[in-house]
C-alpha cells in the first residue's frame, strides 16, 4: 500500500498526469475555493501523507482512516469521469467496477493499518 499510495501521491505533480487528473475534477468543484490543478495537488500530498503515515505502527491507524475518508472524498471526481467515458477514455473507469475497487482499496489500507495481521 505505501509504495502503491506513494507512487500515486507522486504522480500528482507529473504535468501529464497532473492534467488529467485536473480534467476529472467536477465542474461543480472547481474553482471552489481551489482551482482543479490546486485540488489535484492537495490529492497528492494527502496520499502522500497517508503513506507516510502507513509506514510507522503507531500511526497506521490514523492513516488508514484519513486515508478512507479520502478516497471517500475523490470519488466523486472518479464517478464523473465514468459518466464521461467519451470524454476521458481508458481514465473512464465504469461507475460500478470502479465503485468496487475503491470499497476493495479502503479494504486493503484497514489490513495495512493492522500491519498485515487479522485478529481472530
Amino acid at each position: 500500500m505505501v509504495g502503491a499510495l506513494s507512487g500515486m501521491g507522486a504522480l500528482h505533480f507529473a504535468p501529464r498526469s497532473a492534467r488529467t487528473m485536473a480534467a476529472i475534477v467536477p465542474p461543480r468543484l472547481r474553482d471552489r475555493p481551489l482551482s482543479a490543478e490546486r485540488l489535484v495537488q492537495l490529492t497528492g500530498v494527502c496520499e502522500l501523507a497517508g503513506a507516510a503515515g502507513l509506514v510507522l505502527p503507531r500511526t497506521r491507524p490514523a492513516a488508514a482512516v484519513a486515508l478512507i475518508a479520502f478516497y471517500v472524498a475523490v470519488f466523486p471526481a472518479n464517478a464523473y469521469a465514468a459518466r464521461h467515458p467519451e470524454r476521458f477514455g481508458p481514465v473512464a473507469v465504469p461507475f460500478w467496477p470502479r465503485l468496487a475497487g475503491q470499497v476493495g482499496i479502503a479494504a486493503l489500507t484497514a489490513f495495512a493499518a493492522t500491519g498485515g495481521r487479522v485478529s481472530r
